[in-house]
């Protein structure tokens, strides 16, 4: 067993990097003019991710619910080099604001190119204490408000063979403590969209659909919540959110910020002892 295990192993490393790389090649100026809906996009990924698309010279819309800081956000993006930066003050929590946001920045755009699905709602980082109503309403943010957006989105990005970025998280794949809430948002939209991924395939659709898997990215807010706490590494927002950018573009079906957290995604399931020993010591926890 122990022998079979190392073999695993070592086809694992050689999967990952056969990935890595065959990994398509990402044309920046593909993005040019490209008509750009950033959700999310007032801090942390999303503001950096509707950055990058500026620098590129995308037309712009974002969507957050504060407009004082979107309109910062969307001044600095027309700064950088947008053909145009506007914004949407919206609340996902809301379902009517899900399903009339994906319309209204298609209609300020006259079409839409890509779509990123980035927000999500506050959640305690402590062990779960049984709060439902907390439940539901993270569940409308993260995830049913994605699938309303996706459901909008679809056919406007059809005839633009057009690209929907869902991100998503390491917490998705491996269960972890202090976040049952969240996680079971960001496993819901794995299971979602990847179904999602397999039926366009199928219709031989135009639209491409990517799964971003982040690990710890050290937006001020996640760092508020894990300081003290979590023991590894929190990885830059901006980095993160140019790796949204790139596999959007590419339409590559999935990528990993950072990329070692694929080969730890391959290896989950052989060592379930193991990897839950290396999940609870990665927290200073004592009860």
């Amino acid at each position: 067993m122990r022998t079979l295990s190392k073999l695993f192993l070592v086809g694992a490393l050689g999967v990952f990097l056969a990935v890595q790389w065959n990994a398509p090649s990402f044309d920046p100026e593909s993005l040019r003019g490209a008509r750009v809906f950033v959700t999310g996009a007032s801090t942390g990924i999303g503001e950096q991710t509707a950055y990058h698309y500026a620098r590129l010279g995308a037309q712009l819309v974002i969507t957050a619910r504060r407009e004082h800081v979107l309109h910062k956000v969307s001044e600095h993006c027309q700064v950088l080099g947008a053909q145009q930066a506007r914004y949407l003050v919206l609340d996902m929590a809301e379902p009517q604001d899900a399903e009339r946001a994906v319309g209204l920045a298609a209609d300020l755009l006259g079409g839409l190119d890509v779509v990123v699905l980035n927000h999500i709602g506050s959640s305690p980082f402590s062990m779960w204490d049984g709060d439902m109503p907390h439940l539901r309403w993270l569940m409308q943010v993260n995830f049913l408000s994605y699938v309303q957006m996706a459901k909008a989105a679809l056919p406007l990005l059809e005839p633009s063979g057009g690209s929907l970025v869902v991100v998503s998280s390491l917490l998705a794949k491996m269960s972890s403590p202090f976040v049952a809430p969240y996680s079971s948002t960001k496993f819901a939209l794995n299971g979602f969209f990847g179904t999602l991924q397999q039926e366009l395939a199928m219709k031989n659709s135009n639209v491409s659909i990517s799964i971003a898997t982040l690990g710890l990215i050290d937006t001020d807010n996640a760092m508020e919540k894990v300081r003290d706490i979590v023991t590894i590494p929190a990885y830059p927002a901006s980095e993160a959110a140019l790796a949204l950018l790139k596999v959007g573009a590419s339409r590559q079906a999935e990528t990993y910020y950072p990329q070692h957290l694929h080969l730890l995604a391959l290896v989950r399931d052989w060592a379930p002892s193991v990897r839950d020993w290396v999940m609870r010591s990665s927290y200073n926890y004592t009860p």
